[in-house]
């Protein structure tokens, strides 16, 4: 169960999952950044992630390079597949950096209205881009036999798609709330938190009609689930079956947490507990990632064309000599990229506050 393939496939999950956590409310910071009252608070809500943007973007770095060492193959099939959709998101992301450091350069409003809207429309068109991706995932691709995506761009954007993009936009908006409310104070954080419990019912309503829209559409995602109750056919499903009760065991759990974490979050946000609302926030990202993982191992991209053609953690992976020597360089590295992460939040922990240095 814990073979080489197996340990990549969820250090790449790892990744991931810091990247949608961290820079998640990076993102959601930019959806509702337009909403601020005046330019002193949205100035106060960039300077909020200010110190740490940056340095969140690295996971998403590291996640693509370690995908690109362990998988080649589902590297290349993405990135063939994507690549329309890849360069609208680069743009998108780099649209934001330069608003970020561009924006408080001027003290003209119209100057500083551009990069406010410029900022958000980087922030929304990448959350809803990082939604597709993981509906097309899920839904499947037309991926041939030879590995290759044989679909055009407007094959990606299918209603079930967008409906993923714009349950993961609300995922990052409630996620920017909540971040924003452990960083202001007064008047703006009132503010902020009118907008989390906006964002929160937006969220669970989504939330369960993804849920039930994927289990209709996509039954086989539950089949991890199952206690190896439901049989999945094909030569790529037979090796999930060998450990088909630890799989759900663990799987169930996740689903426990997920649900105790979702239903903490109105909780503590009433009762002003700020940091405990983050966590149960951070903690519900990471579990529906967790459970996206679970829904497609041993996949990486699922055909829809034919099973047997789709990219697993075996077909698609490097030699085993490479995944060695990675997972080597990644035990020693690792470290240190949690190190500067946590001391980073550390120094700049508290609430925001402007000065002279500020953007």
């Amino acid at each position: 169960m814990f073979d080489l393939n197996t340990i990549w496939f969820l250090l790449i999950g790892v990744l991931l999952i810091g990247y949608a956590i961290l820079d998640g409310f990076d993102l959601g910071v930019g959806i509702l950044h337009p909403f601020a009252k005046n330019d002193n608070d949205r100035r106060l809500l960039l300077n909020s992630i200010g110190p740490v943007w940056d340095g969140n973007e690295v996971w998403l770095i590291t996640a693509g390079g370690a995908l690109f060492a362990a998988f080649p193959n589902a590297y290349a099939t993405a990135f063939s597949g994507f690549y329309l959709a890849f360069m609208i998101l680069l743009f998108a992301l780099i649209s934001r950096a330069v608003s970020i450091e561009f924006r408080s350069k001027e003290k003209s409003l119209k100057w500083r209205n551009f990069f406010d809207y410029s900022f958000f429309a980087g922030s929304v068109i990448s959350s809803l881009l990082f939604g597709v991706a993981v509906g097309n995932m899920i839904i499947g691709m037309e991926i041939g036999s030879d590995m290759e995506y044989t679909g055009g761009f407007l094959h990606l954007i299918t209603p079930y798609a967008i409906t993923t993009g714009i349950f993961n936009l609300s995922i990052f908006a409630l996620h920017g709330a909540i971040y924003l409310n452990l960083k202001t104070e007064g008047e703006l954080q009132n503010q902020v938190r009118n907008w989390a419990w906006r964002a929160f019912w937006i969220f669970l309503a989504l939330y369960l009609i993804v849920t039930a829209d994927t289990i209709i559409m996509r039954p086989e995602m539950i089949a991890n689930f199952s206690f190896g109750l439901i049989k999945k056919s094909g030569l790529v499903h037979q090796i999930v079956s060998e450990n088909p009760i630890a799989i759900s065991i663990i799987a169930w759990i996740i689903v426990l947490l997920n649900i105790l974490a979702i239903a903490n979050i109105p909780r503590t946000l009433k009762k002003g507990k700020e940091l405990q609302c983050f966590f149960s926030s951070a903690s519900t990202i990471a579990a529906l990632v967790f459970l996206f993982a679970v829904g497609v191992f041993p996949n990486m991209i699922t055909s829809d064309l034919n099973p047997d053609y789709s990219l697993n953690i075996y077909n698609s992976a490097s030699s085993q000599a490479t995944l060695t020597t990675m997972l080597i360089v990644a035990v020693i590295g690792l470290p240190f990229v949690l190190s500067y992460t946590i001391s980073i939040y550390w120094i700049f922990r508290g609430k925001t506050k402007l000065n002279k240095h500020s953007y």
